[in-house]
């Protein structure tokens, strides 16, 4: 991803930072189990729900106009449509998922 984007720097230089993005938040979820913080599930649900909604939101981005019916929306659609369908969807696991709600039972400590 940095090798292309650094390659074409002025017309990829966004699809880096929503790579660099994208990989922080997938980084902080696995974090959050590996080291069991305080309402671990919740910041896992989040880092990794965040990080595949900015992976999509890069593919669209980058995509969108040679994809059928994507290439009849305008391009601010590829920037909202990944966030408008994945933000409701954690949102709704944060409240119902027994782990994030904490009803559910945990895993063991890491070693």
């Amino acid at each position: 991803m940095s090798a292309l984007s650094f390659m074409r720097w002025a017309e990829n230089y966004h699809l880096f930072i929503l790579g660099v993005l994208s990989f922080a938040s997938a980084l902080f979820g696995r974090t959050a189990v590996q080291r069991r913080w305080h309402q671990w599930p919740r910041l896992h649900l989040s880092g990794m729900g965040a990080s595949y909604i900015l992976t999509l939101t890069a593919f669209y981005v980058d995509n969108g106009k040679k994809l059928p019916l994507w290439r009849e929306l305008p391009q601010i659609a590829f920037w909202l449509i990944p966030g408008a369908i994945g933000v409701p969807l954690i949102l709704y696991a944060l409240l119902r998922h027994p782990l994030a709600t904490g009803l559910g039972r945990s895993l063991p400590p890491a070693h």
